[in-house]
C-alpha cells in the first residue's frame, strides 16, 4: 500500500461500502420470518410422525425396518429443510435469480436424493418399503405443515415504495 493509498479508499473496502449502503429489499424481511416460521412449525410436527414410522416399522421389521425408516426420516427432513433454507437465502434477491434458485434448487435436490436412493439400494440393512413410506409421510406432513403456516402467516402481498 502506498503512502497516498489509505485502509479506506481500498477496492474492497469501496465495494463493501457500496453493499452496505444499498437499500435491502422490502420484501426480504416478510420472507425471511415466513421462512423461520415455516422452519420452526416443520421441525415441531413433522419428527412426531417420523417418530411413529420408526416404530411401526420396527415392530413389523425389526432391525431392518428400524435402520430403514430412520434414514428415510433423515433424507426428507433434509430435503425439506433445503428448500426452507434456499428461501432464507433467496429472499432479497432479485424474482429472477429466486426463481434460478428455486428451480436449480429442487432439481439438484431431487437429483441428489435419487443418487442417495440408489447408492442406498444396495444395502440390505435398510428394508426399503420403511424407508420410502416413512420419507413419503415425512414430505408430506412437511409440506401440508408448511402450507398452512404459509396461510396463517400475515404476509403483505404488495408493500408499498417508502418514496
Amino acid at each position: 500500500m502506498s503512502d497516498t493509498e489509505t485502509p479506506e479508499t481500498t477496492p474492497e473496502t469501496s465495494q463493501a461500502a457500496a453493499q452496505a449502503k444499498a437499500p435491502e429489499n422490502p420484501h426480504a424481511a416478510p420472507v425471511r420470518q415466513l421462512a423461520r416460521s415455516m422452519t420452526r412449525a416443520s421441525l415441531l410436527f413433522t419428527p412426531p410422525f417420523i417418530l411413529v414410522c420408526i416404530v411401526l416399522f420396527t415392530v413389523l421389521n425389526g432391525l431392518h425396518g428400524f435402520l430403514g425408516a430412520l434414514v428415510g426420516g433423515v433424507l426428507a427432513m433434509v430435503a425439506s429443510l433445503s428448500t426452507l433454507g434456499m428461501m432464507k437465502v433467496s429472499a432479497g434477491q432479485d424474482p429472477s435469480l429466486v426463481m434460478l434458485i428455486a428451480l436449480g434448487g429442487y432439481a439438484a435436490k431431487v437429483i441428489l436424493l435419487f443418487l442417495a436412493l440408489t447408492l442406498l439400494k444396495g444395502v440390505t440393512v435398510l428394508h426399503p418399503l420403511s424407508l420410502g413410506i416413512t420419507m413419503i409421510v415425512a414430505i408430506l406432513v412437511a409440506a401440508a405443515v408448511e402450507f398452512a403456516t404459509f396461510r396463517k402467516a400475515r404476509i403483505p402481498t404488495i408493500i408499498p415504495a417508502s418514496n
